[in-house]
């Protein structure tokens, strides 16, 4: 086995197998960055609705919960189909790689709104309260007194999200996207090595992923010294 992978290493490191594996390991990193980044966005709003006070904004505040529990417990890969299928259904133009970006809002949105949700309830509530008898509004409050403190909280386990999630989308590899584990099972058909092919695709997980936790070990020093004040 060893001197088969051997001898196929010339023929599978070539350019065009390598540009092939690059533009992959592009989309992939495309679809966690971006996919994340609208989710967390998503997710801020989503922990801002289920906050709303108020008999008037319970509608919403039920919305908003019952968003957030039910697609933190479904699957990524029923996700995925059941918004291509809901595409489908009303007949929408949409790529696989538009499908696989939508799921990926869609789970990653729950998910972060879960974790902006545990930041803002590690600020005690004197300080929510204190604001109000300021007359800070509740963007005021989040802005100058509950961010400032909640990010160092909220930021290791989303940056920890988001290296996770750039495994996960292997799964979008199932509606033909052609990402990283796509490109390594189009390899692996044409001949090469499993062990060599998938070899290779686990060392550029490691490279996309790897900086990623440092940059969120990096943030979570500079945020420190602002809490502490």
């Amino acid at each position: 086995m060893l001197d088969r992978i051997i001898s196929e290493v010339p023929r599978f490191f070539t350019y065009y197998n390598m540009v092939f594996l690059l533009e992959a390991m592009g989309r992939t990193l495309l679809m966690t960055l971006v996919g994340v980044s609208l989710g967390f966005a998503l997710g801020f709003l989503l922990d801002f609705a289920r906050r709303t006070p108020g008999r008037a904004w319970l509608p919403l505040r039920l919305a908003a919960t019952l968003y957030v529990e039910t697609f933190r417990r479904i699957p990524f890969l029923v996700i995925l189909f059941i918004v291509l299928f809901a595409i489908q259904g009303f007949r929408f133009s949409v790529s696989l790689f538009g499908v696989a970006m939508i799921g990926i809002c869609v789970i990653s949105s729950a998910f972060c709104a879960e974790i902006i949700r545990a930041g803002f309830d590690s600020i005690h509530q004197t300080q929510w309260d204190t604001a109000a008898v300021m007359n800070f509004g509740r963007l005021q409050t989040l802005r100058h007194v509950v961010l400032p403190q909640a990010w160092r909280v909220i930021l290791p386990p989303a940056f920890a999200f988001m290296v996770m999630f750039i495994k996960d989308t292997a799964l979008a590899s199932q509606l033909g996207v052609v990402e990283l584990t796509f490109a390594g099972k189009v390899l692996s058909t044409r001949g090469f090595s499993a062990i060599l092919v998938f070899g290779t695709v686990l060392v550029l997980y490691f490279v996309l992923s790897y900086p990623l936790s440092r940059l969120g070990a990096w943030l979570e020093r500079r945020l420190a010294p602002s809490r502490g004040r």
